[in-house]
Formats: C-alpha cells, structure tokens, sequence
C-alpha cells in the first residue's frame, strides 16, 4: 500500500490532502506500526494540510484500552465505530462480535482520548419497536458524542440473516418500521442540536465529516489498496479486487485497474443523486455552469410534479427535498436523472 501511494502521487496534482480515511473494512486490525508507517508516507509524497481530519474505523471488540492508547499517539484524530446497537438481541440478530457492554465501555475510554467520535447506529431492525430504537438514541445522547451515523438494516444476499429470514425464522425489514424510525431519529437528534446535513448523518456544527463532504460535492480522491476505488473528477478507476493479482502489479511497479470515463449525463446524475441527499441541495447555478442549459431544463421539467407535490422545494436557487420528500429521495432522485 505504501508503494501503491509512492505510485500515484503526480495522480493530484500538487493538490492539498485534506482528509485521510482508514476504512471500509477493520482496519483497526493494522498495528499502530503500519498505521503510522502509511500516514509517514502520505506525508512524505503529497502536501498535506496543517489540519487534516485523519479518521480510522472500527468496531468496538477491536478497541480495547490499550489500543486506543496506542492510536492516540498516532495522527489519527477521529474514530467512527460501529456500534449498530446498545441491545443485545439486536446485535445478536445481525451476527456483530462486540455486545453492549464492550461498546459502552470502548466508548467512554475512547473519550478520554478521542474528542472527534462518531458511532453508527442501525434502525429498521425486525423486532425492534419504536420504544427500544428512542432508547438507542438517548444511550448514544447521554455519551455526548459529536457526530452520529445511521442506516436502515439492509439484508445482503448470502448472509444468517438472510437465511433466517426465507425460513420463517425472522420477519423481514418493513418500509414502514424503517421509516418510522427514521422520523424519530431526526427529530430527537435535531432537538439536540445535531445537523442532519445528509440524509444518514447527523454532526453537530464543526464536526461534519470532512471526508464523506468531500465525496458528496463531488471532490478528488485517491483510494489505496486491493478493490479501493479513486475519482479524477472525469474518471472512477478502481482496483482488483483480487489480493495476489494486486500485489503482483504493485511488486512490478504498476496498478491492477480498470478505469470509466464519465459522461456528461453521468456526472449531473451523480451530482444530483449525492447534492439531494445533502442540506446543501443541487445548485441550479452549478447545473447551468457545469452542463448547460439543456440540463438545466431537463431538471426543471422533470422536477415539477415533486415541486408541486411538496417533495421537494426551490430556495435560494437551489433545489432540496422537503422534510415529506426525504424518506423518498432515491426515488426522486432517479426521476431527475438524465437518461440519453
């Protein structure tokens, strides 16, 4: 991996390196050695800022105090753990390795270490009602974290769960239970004073996500490592998923990668599928810039039933779901979607 940054480092430009991001995956399975062994060369091959926001994910069984001792004294400022649950039946149901007991107490030790946490939180679990989700929430209030991220529960193919769920033995996720859940958890969230600034987060003002910001307005970024994916701003590469064929193209000086070419059409369906879900919306202004007026048109054409039917709104010049439109972006999103 280190190479692989040795590699690609005219790939920005001489571009600022704002966010460094260690995830998806475990990566808190890495030694504290290999963590600062990548950061060392990040620094050493691109310019980096003064302040960067340098995140590393994972779960609270591999956060014990001694590991997160260790992290503190690497660049590392902020942790995102997945948490899923405080309750037990629920973590149990999606197979996690941790219980409550270890995410409490991996939380409040990260703490003393940490002030830049955020946890995931998952909702639309089968069996949970409203009650055991609004006691989710004041579990993860009460440890004053800044920033929270939460998911309705998708059920991938091949797994227990999805197993037990063409057995009989568990209900499936409903539509409705996930929603119900979702308005709970932005109205007790932003009573708090945490800023739903995209669709499945929630930070409290200066404790934004840089990185997951980065992606969504549409930023440069390089991703390091067998299947990690990078964008240029015109082209997605992403590369072999295979971890031999990976390291052999490394070893030979070279990556194993396929590259797309993003079209006009692709890129203001991007720009609309990601500006939608965010509270800085889809800017007309940027629309007319960066595609022109036939774009342009299309979008207002084809965004007039939503307007109508109070889904989405214009303000400022620029184009948001309302609160009645959130819980069906995607959809709506797929509607203003230019298709050649």
């Amino acid at each position: 991996m280190c190479t692989e940054i040795e590699l690609r480092k005219s790939e920005l430009d001489g571009a600022l390196i704002k966010t460094i991001y260690f995830g998806g995956g475990t990566p808190s399975v890495c030694s504290v050695q290999e963590i600062n062994q990548i950061i060392e060369t990040i620094y050493s091959n691109y310019k980096v800022s003064k302040t960067p926001e340098i995140t590393l994910e994972a779960n609270p069984d591999d956060l014990s105090e001694q590991k997160i001792n260790d992290l503190a004294s690497t660049k590392i400022n902020r942790l995102s753990i997945g948490v899923q649950s405080f309750f037990e039946e629920d973590l149990q149901l999606m197979n996690r390795a941790h219980n409550a007991d270890e995410a409490l107490h991996c939380l409040e030790f990260a703490k003393k270490q940490f002030s830049n946490i955020s946890i995931d939180l998952i909702y639309g679990i089968p069996g949970m009602n409203a009650e055991r989700w609004q006691k989710n929430l004041s579990i993860a209030l009460a440890l004053e974290l800044p920033h929270i991220s939460s998911y309705a529960l998708t059920v991938e193919k091949n797994t227990a769960l999805e197993k037990f769920i063409q057995k009989g033995v568990i209900a499936p996720p409903s539509d409705a239970s996930a929603e119900a859940h979702y308005q709970i958890l932005t109205s007790t969230l932003e009573k708090e004073g945490y800023v739903n600034y995209e669709f499945s987060n929630f930070g409290k003002p200066t404790y934004f996500s840089q990185n997951n910001t980065a992606y969504w307005q549409g930023e440069k970024y390089i991703g390091i490592g067998p299947s990690a994916h990078s964008f240029n701003g015109e082209q997605r590469s992403w590369n072999v998923a295979n971890n031999a064929l990976y390291l052999k193209g490394i070893q030979l000086g070279k990556r194993n990668f396929e590259v797309e070419t993003l079209s006009n059409a692709d890129r203001f369906n991007e720009y609309i599928m990601t500006g939608l879900r965010t509270i800085w919306g889809v800017s007309l202004l940027k629309v007319l810039e960066n595609f022109g007026n036939q774009y342009l048109d299309y979008l207002h054409s084809q965004s007039k039933s939503h307007l109508q039917n109070g889904f989405l709104k214009i303000e400022n010049e620029q184009l948001h779901l309302t609160k009645k439109g959130k819980f069906l972006g995607d959809g709506i999103a797929s509607d203003l979607f230019f298709i050649n």
